[in-house]
């Protein structure tokens, strides 16, 4: 086997064993001599594949019997394609320890994929071929490469200079001619390689909206304001949730304070509450934009405007615009950090703020306090029947990770009363779960149904429902005066049914129609 041959296969390895980084091969002709092609133009190994066609040949040590030679890195990379030009500078050099880094000249207030753009570099640097198509070529048209679509000028620390030209797409269609201007030699190489070359600036800006921070702050409070509804919906950090003997409530770390109170269901809320944090867009609208850009995006007096409050300090501020249609993702919207200068395309799952309703993500508990926390109960009933509970614990001084009824004296309509059985009238009365809210409504004048008032001891609230008969199947929940939900009918009646049967011998029902 040839020195050419041998030095190319010890090359292979090479590449093999450095992820196709940092080694090349000036290949001799049979003689012994330079080949014709220029120092970054290998020539081909017997088989016609995998042919280095860039490289900053170094010479190495004079102890390399091989005569390899050491790529050197690149200090930046020009490309021009069909839709406009990508100018890549080098923000650090390699190291012992670390690779070069790139980023695009003029976007470092920008945060860009870097990734992406370190392989505009990486890629050229030693580019293999997937075969030579063509040497000595001159009817450089029918590969595309009389007026190459795309050109990529490759300027190395050492001062050298390379331009790569791309043609067109191989029959194949799984590889791309290319040559390098100067070197009358066709190659093709692989479009995975070359795909990057293609890209617009747009496509190297970060997706990413608002990173998450390494320490992630508490959110004190989100307040979502829409030009759709008269009303803010806001969500406050629940501060009893810090407290480990609080047992009330659903276990979502945030409270509903408008446009009504209302506990939250966890699975619901958590992305409307926290979701700003690593919140990626589907597309970047524009970069660097102007007041000019932002007005046109419908993002100078925003539909949605969504306020993420932190425990840090800060506040992050989300701007949506109105909904667009989009070919590629459907129901999409502008949207855009406050003071930020990229505008994002957020598609309609991403740009919930813009459509979430209090019904999507609150919890359809009204009633959560721990029965052995209620001090005070009374239900009245508009058939004439009522209860009146109190509840104490039977060692005041005690204290338990859990109670029992055994723990507690309970009285009805101030006599003695079994403790079991009103936690079993308990557990019944927050078994109920709202069907929907009741906003805006007005409280009839018209007798409740039923009564409810609940006194909690360990947060101190005095709490009173009153349920009205609203229709066949509803009824109306006013809690503390105020229109709240609608529950079923039948919940109701249950509530009625159950009062009677409390001196009785009889279970006390557990569901309803």
């Amino acid at each position: 086997m040839n020195k050419t041959a041998k030095g190319l296969i010890a090359l292979s390895a090479v590449l093999a064993l450095l992820g196709g980084g940092y080694a090349a091969l000036r290949l001799t002709d049979d003689k012994g001599g330079e080949s014709e092609s220029s120092s970054s133009s290998s020539q081909t190994e017997e088989s016609g594949k995998q042919v280095i066609i860039i490289s900053d040949d170094m010479p190495a040590g004079p102890d390399d019997p091989d005569q390899s030679y050491q790529v050197g890195v690149i200090k930046t990379v020009d490309v021009k394609n069909k839709d406009g030009e990508l100018h890549v500078v080098q923000t650090a050099t390699k190291t012992e320890d670390s690779a070069a880094t790139y980023t695009l000249d003029g976007y470092s207030d920008v945060n860009m994929n870097t990734s992406v753009i370190g392989t505009l570099a990486n890629n050229a640097n030693e580019l293999t071929s997937e075969d030579v198509i063509a040497e000595n070529c001159t009817d450089l048209a029918k590969f595309g490469l009389d007026k190459p679509e795309i050109t990529v000028d490759v300027t190395y620390e050492s001062g050298k200079k390379v331009r790569m030209l791309i043609g067109n797409k191989a029959p194949t269609g799984e590889q791309t001619y290319v040559m390098i201007d100067g070197v009358d030699t066709v190659y093709t190489v692989r479009n995975s390689a070359l795909a990057n070359y293609s890209k617009t600036t747009l496509e190297l800006v970060e997706t990413l909206v608002l990173a998450e921070p390494e320490e992630m702050p508490r959110v004190d409070q989100l307040k979502i304001e829409r030009d759709d509804i008269d009303y803010d919906i806001v969500l406050k950090y629940d501060e009893r949730s810090d407290d480990s003997k609080y047992t009330g409530g659903t276990s979502a770390s945030h409270i509903m304070v408008s446009p009504t109170s209302a506990f939250l269901s966890v699975e619901r809320s958590a992305e409307i509450t926290t979701g700003m944090f690593g919140l990626t867009a589907t597309d970047v609208y524009r970069v660097h934009c102007e007041e000019t850009d932002i007005a046109e995006a419908g993002l100078m007096d925003p539909f949605c405007k969504v306020t993420m409050s932190c425990d840090d300090g800060k506040d992050y501020v989300l701007l949506l615009s109105e909904p667009f249609n989009d070919a590629s993702n459907g129901k999409c919207y502008y949207g855009m950090m406050e003071g930020g200068n990229v505008i994002f395309i957020l598609n309609e799952e991403s740009a919930k703020w813009a459509s979430v309703t209090p019904v999507d993500i609150a919890s359809k508990i009204f009633l959560a306090s721990y029965v052995w926390n209620v001090s005070d109960l009374s239900v009245e009933c508009n058939t004439g029947d009522k209860a009146e509970f109190v509840s104490t614990k039977k060692n005041p001084g005690e204290t338990k990770e859990s109670y029992k009824a055994e723990d507690f004296s309970v009285t009805k309509n101030g006599e003695e009363f079994d403790s079991e059985r009103f936690r079993q009238f308990y557990a019944f009365l927050i078994s109920g779960n709202a069907e929907s809210f009741a906003l805006g409504e007005e409280k009839p004048d018209s007798e409740p149904m039923v009564t409810l008032r609940v006194k909690d001891s360990y947060t101190g609230e005095d709490q009173t429902f009153e349920f009205y008969d609203k229709s066949a199947m509803s009824a109306l929940i006013v809690v503390n005066g105020e229109c709240k939900f609608n529950v079923a009918k039948s919940y109701v009646e249950t509530i009625i049914e159950n009062v009677k049967l409390l001196d009785t011998d009889e279970e006390i029902k557990t569901t309803w129609k």
